[in-house]
């Protein structure tokens, strides 16, 4: 392995990216990222490759927001596009989880016959209704080395058999989360991102089509937080704004933009509580001994 080509687009890859692509460099294997743009608004990337130090991406797709299918598509054929006329043929190529970009990345590679390396392998949901599980289980099927955060995704991926170029590696969010966290406890303080005290408010997010997309599952979330009696923030993801606009925002939900990783530190480090349908925040408040209600 002495060429990586990283594909990459969604706020989780770039903080695994991070501390992987760190790695990389020290352990002098060259690396070459492809930013698919998935996660197109300034807010929600550029942002994260400034804060975090990730080097700069060979090329960004500029995909943006899109169908399932119409998204997946146009990132398969500007993934195969760039491989085939790049100077260097990656070694591997190496993708995180189990966004869109993964699955396109794991499919270019495995008809060009680049080994695939997936990070985050063996997680399952086991609700296909969920886009991500497709994709995971897609990416781990046609993946030569799967790096599992846990004993839980190597024995999955054996029920699935696949035992080949498995391994239970750790979990690189948690790398992250000891990596960034007293860096952004430094660089920034909670004031700087809200007027509420610490420790007197939940830390809310929700992403997911199927709590967004579905206007009774949306106004159902908002309405168990209009009964809590603590103060909630919400950074909106750009897709959701226009969903939230004709619906009745509680009192005690405060919407704010988008916030960068070092502020998402920030702000669950200072939170009692937290509300959110992302596996990953879900991981990082276990880490900081922070209650969670997790809704999938």
């Amino acid at each position: 392995m002495n060429h990586v080509l990283t594909i990459v687009g969604a706020r989780p890859q770039f903080v695994k990216a991070a501390v992987v692509s760190n790695a990389l460099s020290k352990a002098g294997i060259s690396e070459q990222i492809i930013h698919t743009g998935q996660h197109y608004d300034d807010a929600m990337s550029t942002v994260f490759w400034k804060e975090l130090g990730i080097p700069a991406p060979s090329i960004n797709l500029g995909v943006g927001s899109e169908t399932h299918g119409k998204q997946t598509g146009i990132m398969l054929q500007k993934i195969e596009a760039f491989i085939l006329n790049a100077d260097q043929k990656p070694s591997v190529l190496l993708v995180y989880g189990d966004t869109n970009s993964t699955l396109a990345g794991a499919i270019v590679a495995s008809k060009l016959h680049i080994p695939v390396v997936h990070v985050e392998s063996g997680l399952r949901s086991f609700n296909k209704e969920m886009p991500e599980e497709i994709n995971r289980i897609m990416t781990d099927h046609v993946s030569d080395l799967l790096f599992c955060s846990s004993n839980i995704g190597v024995k999955q991926l054996e029920k699935e058999g696949i035992t080949e170029g498995v391994h239970n590696v750790g979990d690189v969010m948690y790398d992250a989360v000891l990596t960034f966290s007293k860096i952004a406890s430094e660089k920034i303080s909670l004031s700087d991102i809200t007027d509420l005290q610490s420790d007197d408010f939940a830390l809310a997010t929700i992403h997911r089509p199927s709590n967004t997309d579905k206007l009774n599952n949306l106004r159902s979330i908002l309405s168990a937080f209009s009964e809590m009696n603590i103060p909630i923030i919400w950074p909106v993801h750009p897709r959701n704004k226009s969903r939230l606009k004709d619906q009745i925002i509680p009192d005690n939900l405060k919407l704010i933009d988008p916030v960068s990783y070092f502020e998402m530190m920030v702000l669950l480090k200072n939170c009692s509580k937290v509300f959110t349908d992302s596996g990953g925040l879900q991981k990082e408040a276990y880490w900081m001994k922070k209650k969670v209600h997790h809704s999938s």
